[in-house]
């Protein structure tokens, strides 16, 4: 029962550790580039490929954060917990691909390399 609560204290805590960078990368790359006034953050057709640079390094870091800090507070080499908050992060992003009109090339990108992969790489940093 310990081993149980501990790895979803780690879960919850990696998710939300990676949550916490998703938005600060959001947030700076919104202070960085700042949008025009009619610009339309639901529909990112028609985007210009700057403003897509942040929302990348904030699924990437905040997935590879969560998983690295869950991986190093783990005793163990297990990478369940550091791929089960890449798949948390993962279906955010399917999600926010079917409701928000984006390029096919960054959905591509983004949900190819930015989640299982900087989870797995989190996990291999971490336990080290």
């Amino acid at each position: 029962m310990k081993i149980i609560l501990k790895s979803l204290g780690l879960l919850i805590l990696g998710i939300l550790i990676g949550s916490f960078i998703n938005m600060g990368f959001i947030i700076i790359g919104d202070l960085i580039f700042i949008k025009p006034e009619d610009f339309n953050p639901l529909n990112a057709m028609n985007w210009d490929i700057k403003y897509f640079i942040f929302p990348f390094i904030a699924h990437a870091f905040g997935t590879f954060s969560g998983s690295y800090s869950a991986s190093k507070l783990s005793n163990n080499d297990n990478k369940t917990i550091p791929v089960l908050i890449g798949f948390f992060f993962l279906s955010g992003g399917i999600y926010m691909a079917l409701i928000v009109p984006a390029p096919n090339w960054f959905l591509f990108l983004d949900l190819i390399a930015a989640y299982i992969p900087m989870a797995i790489l989190g996990w291999s940093i971490g336990k080290k």
